[in-house]
């Protein structure tokens, strides 16, 4: 029988789980727009701390 406790670590695991997702796709995006960057103006060096989602 599950508990109140059992259901709220199951729930906050989920969420945890979601949030890692999501900042490995932002990562994953910025890499992308980085590389798409450099496509268009090869002259110039991108930083992936200086791009902004």
């Amino acid at each position: 029988m599950m508990t109140q406790l059992d259901t709220e670590t199951r729930s906050s695991k989920g969420r945890k789980k979601k949030r890692m997702w999501r900042e490995i796709e932002a990562v994953k995006d910025k890499y992308q727009l980085r590389k798409e960057l450099q496509d268009m103006d090869m002259f110039h060096d991108y930083e992936l701390s200086s791009i902004d989602l």
